[in-house]
């Protein structure tokens, strides 16, 4: 009976074996020929290690295609711990090559970690560090391939442009707010490693490709923003301003072709910078008075309101008028007489556009400056943008309502002004700045796509409006107060504007903003231009005087690098005492040189001979007297 029971209990047993040594079987067949796949790949998973493969970030354009942000290649260091034999020694070599703290090092090729990029450290390092690091031959460090961002132009654009860090993400400017989109995707070298942190034998590396960022076309024109970088750099050093800005817009779209400020700094080494300096883009940024600039703006509600005839209805200047107890002075002691209304405007009157003001009325100027745009952001794609600042209707009386009208009580930015001035002369619409112009395929350069043109109004005033304005405006540049802005041959409209600073609700002593509005030519707006100083030192401060001088060097050139054509049309420059003449070229080619004489110019001879075989300028072209003519003699 005992047997029998014994017998019985090992054959069960026997059977549980059977079927457990069965179950193991089958798992392990199941394994090695159907889950055969996805348990290789989980093995090669944690045996698999990367080298990180940076992505090169997308280029900036301008709108002519030329870079004005790339990319270098460079080196930078990365470290297997579990290869590094010696950490004290790797770690000393190491932070002689790259001048950074030992302790630091050690620390970090210590972590149990597959791999360690040494940031900040050994990024972007110079090729020299590369040599002699690669020299040592360093068990566990390795030098791979990575990218530098680059600014060729240096400090030209910096506010705009910003900069990226040391990861090469966008920091600051339109290299923050597109990052997404430049940055492009990493890639990686793939391959095995054992616990010990060697190789392993008969597998093959495999590379994941960096996929490059899509590159960037900006509305800017490189011509014109070396033209304003130049005059900005220029006056900066001249007048010793606490800034200067200056901005350009094409007003029959809302694109920026330039923008520009000082202080300012170089992309390239923004460490150097403050961030006072790198994070303030003064054109979209700084708010403040406008001063007479804004003049232009209460001049066209009262034209599209039908307040004034321009050219017949007067208005007599005494000197100053009491609005609600306070005394609103001219800038010219004992006023400027009877005028028409474009006089007003050509001479600045502060008491006639008080009139102005007042024929409106509060409710309908302050109307106007809202549909302007002032008082709100416009919406430029820059990073930044201050709204400015102005009255809340409740507190806006007639008092308000007169200092609003010669740009005094409320606050703007330069590029509120710039696109309302735009409105005034391309037939009346208010367009959304934009300095983006298209994403493209870094590989081929093929658009991808077009950063749409958007209207915000449609008519802010008539087109009828727009075309008195362009001719005021041309008025006030060839007869007015912005007279330093007259171009021989190209139909210059602008204001001048002298705006005392206010600090905590109180004007400054001798301390103006100077700045001058302009557009050019006014028979077909191009280009629109804004220059702002802030307080310049030891000279007299008048927008008119100073600016104006700037204003013509920036639209001389800037209508060259438009191929915009001279004309002789428009409004006859008036002349005063204190203006230089102009004269026309004569005809010099075919005379003996002893026959060229002039009373207007001097002359410089070129080359050998008698006869004058060419001149410049030109036959025709007109030029301020006492300039000099080049003779070509042959």
């Amino acid at each position: 009976m005992i047997y029998y029971t014994l017998k019985k209990k090992i054959n069960v047993l026997r059977v549980i074996v059977i079927i457990m040594i069965s179950c193991v079987i089958l798992k392990l067949g199941y394994a090695q020929f159907v889950q055969y796949k996805k348990i290789d790949l989980k093995a090669t998973d944690l045996w698999e290690r990367s080298f990180p493969l940076e992505a090169s970030r997308g280029n900036i354009y301008d709108c002519n295609m030329e870079v004005l942000a790339s990319n270098l290649p460079t080196m930078s260091v990365v470290v297997i711990p579990f290869q590094v034999k010696d950490k004290e020694t790797v770690s000393s070599k190491l932070a002689s090559i790259l001048e950074c703290d030992k302790d630091r090092l050690f620390e970090k090729i210590s972590k149990k970690a597959s791999i360690v990029r040494l940031s900040p450290e050994g990024r972007q390092i110079s090729d020299e560090k590369a040599y002699l690091i690669n020299k040592e031959k360093l068990s566990g460090v390795y030098v791979v391939q990575d990218s530098k961002r680059y600014y060729p132009y240096n400090e030209l654009l910096a506010p705009s442009l910003g900069f990226v860090g040391i990861d090469n993400q966008g920091l600051a400017g339109i290299e923050a707010k597109y990052d997404n989109y430049l940055k492009g995707k990493n890639g990686s070298l793939n391959y095995k490693m054992d616990a010990k942190g060697g190789l392993m034998n008969g597998f093959i590396s495999r590379m994941e490709s960096p996929v490059s960022g899509l590159s960037l076309q900006l509305t800017i024109n490189l011509q014109i923003q070396e033209i304003i970088e130049r005059e900005l750099t220029n006056a900066y050093a001249k007048y010793n301003p606490d800034t200067i800005l200056a901005l350009a817009m094409n007003p029959n779209n809302g694109e920026i072709l330039a923008i520009s400020n000082r202080p300012t700094y170089n992309p390239n080494n923004y460490q150097d910078a403050s961030q006072e300096v790198y994070n303030r883009n003064l054109p979209i940024w700084m708010n403040y008075e406008p001063g007479s600039t804004f003049k232009s703006i209460t001049f066209a509600a009262g034209l599209e309101e039908n307040k004034f005839d321009m050219f017949k209805d007067t208005y007599y200047d005494t000197g100053s008028v009491v609005v609600e107890g306070r005394t609103i002075k001219s800038w010219k002691k004992g006023g400027h007489g009877l005028q028409t209304f474009l006089e007003v405007l050509e001479n600045s009157s502060n008491p006639g556009f008080v009139e102005i003001s007042r024929r409106l009325g509060t409710k309908t100027l302050y109307e106007y400056v809202k549909k302007f745009g002032f008082s709100k952001k416009t919406g430029v794609d820059l990073v930044g943008e201050s709204s400015g600042i102005f009255f809340n209707y409740d507190d806006y009386g007639e008092l308000e309502n007169a200092t609003t009208a010669f740009g005094q009580g409320i606050s703007t930015t330069a590029i509120q002004l710039v696109r309302a001035f735009s409105a005034l002369i391309n037939g009346g619409r208010l367009y959304v700045p934009k300095i983006s112009k298209s994403l493209i395929l870094t590989s081929n350069k093929e658009v991808l796509f077009d950063f749409p043109t958007i209207v915000e109004n449609e008519q802010v005033i008539s087109k009828k409006t727009s075309e008195l304005m362009r001719y005021a405006l041309e008025s006030v540049v060839s007869k007015g107060s912005g007279r330093k802005a007259y171009i021989e041959g190209y139909r210059v409209g602008g204001k001048t504007g002298t705006a005392q600073k206010a600090k905590n609700g109180v004007y400054l002593e001798n301390e103006y903003i100077l700045s001058f509005l302009a557009g050019a030519p006014m028979n077909d707006p191009k280009i629109v231009v804004y220059v702002a100083m802030d307080n310049p030192k030891s000279t007299i401060q008048y927008g008119g005087t100073i600016i104006g001088p700037i204003m013509k060097n920036i639209l001389e050139d800037a209508l060259v690098a438009l191929n915009v054509s001279k004309s002789n049309e428009g409004i006859d420059f008036e002349y005063t005492w204190m203006d230089t003449k102009t004269y026309e070229v004569e005809n010099y080619i075919g005379l003996d040189k002893s026959k060229v004489k002039s009373k207007y110019f001097r002359f410089q001879f070129v080359g050998d001979g008698n006869k004058v075989l060419d001149q410049l300028p030109k036959v025709g072209e007109k030029i301020e007297e006492g300039k000099t003519i080049v003779l070509f003699l042959g």
